[in-house]
């Protein structure tokens, strides 16, 4: 019997997942420091205003979802 156990996550390309996650990190870090420095607010405010522009896209395409193809879940 085996003394490491292998994650699944691992078994389906973990490094491949680890890097993706930090570009992912790395990307959101760096348009929160933009409108942080642009719109001269804190990180947390600007990390708000983030947050609340994918909201908006988020309800938007859930919108136009519902508006060109209401059958489909």
């Amino acid at each position: 019997m085996s003394l490491i156990k292998h994650s699944p996550s691992l078994a389906r390309g973990g490094m491949g997942e680890i890097f993706r996650w930090f570009f992912r990190i790395l990307i959101y870090d760096i348009i929160v420091t933009s409108i942080a420095e642009v719109l001269g607010v804190s990180r947390l405010v600007a990390l708000f205003i983030f947050l609340g522009g994918m909201a908006v896209v988020g309800v938007v395409g859930y919108i136009f979802k519902q508006k060109y193809s209401p059958d489909v879940e």
